[in-house]
């Protein structure tokens, strides 16, 4: 069978804009929460959330590309170009028919379709810009890397809410190993906080309106969590055929094994421990490993009341008493929550985790909820035998991912 290794990784986080920064500041705890600068966010009910901090599209693309993009799609590029150099695709000889991209968001150019609107007035004859449909369109961050590096594989995106960047793995990860591709470069992107963004998860009472003290605001597993704070940026991973990478010399992260999905077949939003457990089963079968030989899950730990419990549930169902020896951390405590793209990033920092044998922290844990009463490694990093890892990803709609990830040892 054709083994998948982890060979680039790429970040654009609140919390770093690569992924080395990202993985230091993941260990020393860092909030990304700060008040809003994208709008005038006061007469809203949440005035805080993880921006990205510093960032200059005209860094890392011609401006004048620049301005036929959405945030989304910027943000895609930075990232997955960073995996692809990691990697050192860019000097490798390749087969650029055997290389493919699947990038995913869950939203996608929301900055581009309010911007829109905003020009249209009714009545009166209406003057769209004509990027208007290839900025705002979901597929296009994928089908820009595909231009920008001439890669002729599979190319196309994955939308599953919050759960999207981690289809985009499986979906990698599956193609690879049925030979349609040799390398694929997956991930996701999300750009979703301005007015409608927050506005819209305000209305459904998703975000924490901790609006005293946003550093703290993610309080994932805390008696006192509120909901969830809003975040953005991309991440990328570059996986690759295993004989394929050696042969190139390639550096290997960590090896990925496995990939379960699932549907909550329950409720639109409310969530529902079955499929969570569920999926990790699948996820568990699919890479032929007992729940034994786990260690560590980077779990979806959005923050939410209900979530929380839910995936603690899910664990133990699946688990049983190997929970209690599992190491567990929500990536969300510091980032937030990016959406579409938050499958990706934590999917980097369980590859992380596996290549430096070190889990980072949730932080932000003031109160212990009685149901929520597994090691989620709170406030300081633990260095540890990390052999696989798994990471959770759930999104709105009822859809579940989970990937398994192995240590990798020649």
């Amino acid at each position: 069978m054709r083994r998948v290794v982890v060979t680039g990784v790429g970040a654009l986080t609140p919390i770093g804009l690569d992924a080395p920064t990202y993985w230091e500041n993941l260990l020393r705890g860092v909030s990304g929460a700060d008040y809003i600068t994208r709008f005038d966010a006061s007469q809203f009910r949440t005035r805080f959330a993880c921006e990205l901090k510093g960032f200059d599209p005209a860094a890392y693309i011609d401006r004048k590309e620049a301005r036929k993009m959405d945030a989304f799609t910027q943000y895609a590029l930075v990232a997955g170009d960073e995996a692809i150099r990691d990697a050192g695709l860019d000097k490798a000889h390749i087969d650029k028919d055997s290389v493919g991209v699947i990038f995913a968001s869950g939203i996608g150019g929301l900055h581009t379709f309010i911007e829109e609107m905003r020009g249209y007035t009714p009545g009166v004859p209406p003057r769209f810009n004509p990027f208007f449909i290839p900025k705002m369109i979901i597929d296009i961050a994928a089908g820009h890397l595909s231009i920008k590096y001439g890669y002729r594989g599979p190319n196309y995106a994955t939308v599953s809410a919050c759960a999207s960047s981690s289809h985009a793995l499986a979906d990698g990860f599956l193609l690879i190993r049925s030979g349609m591709a040799d390398v694929m470069v997956v991930g996701g992107t999300e750009a979703a906080i301005n007015e409608a963004g927050v506005g819209g998860f305000n209305a459904m009472r998703a975000l924490s309106e901790r609006n005293d003290d946003p550093k703290t605001a993610s309080r994932p597993f805390d008696k006192d969590r509120d909901g969830f704070v809003l975040g953005e940026g991309a991440g990328a991973l570059v996986l690759e055929e295993l004989d394929h990478a050696r042969r190139r010399g390639a550096r290997i992260y960590a090896e990925l094994v496995g990939a379960g999905l699932s549907a909550d077949a329950h409720h639109i939003t409310a969530p529902c421990a079955k499929g969570a457990a569920l999926v990790m089963r699948r996820a568990l079968n699919s890479a032929g490993i007992s729940p034994e030989e786990v260690d560590y899950i980077n779990v979806h730990g959005t923050s939410t009341p209900l979530g929380d419990i839910s995936e603690t549930q899910a664990i133990k169902e699946v688990f049983g008493e190997h929970a209690y020896k599992l190491n567990i951390s929500s990536t969300k405590s510091m980032t937030g929550h990016l959406l579409g793209a938050a499958g990706a990033i934590e999917a980097v920092a369980t590859v992380l985790s596996l290549y430096h044998q070190v889990v980072h922290p949730t932080i932000n844990h003031f109160i212990d909820d009685p149901e929520c009463d597994l090691n989620y490694t709170f406030h300081s990093p633990v260095r540890r035998e990390i052999r696989h890892a798994l990471s959770n990803s759930f999104g709105f709609g009822g859809h579940n991912a989970c990937i398994v990830f192995k240590r990798y040892v020649e």
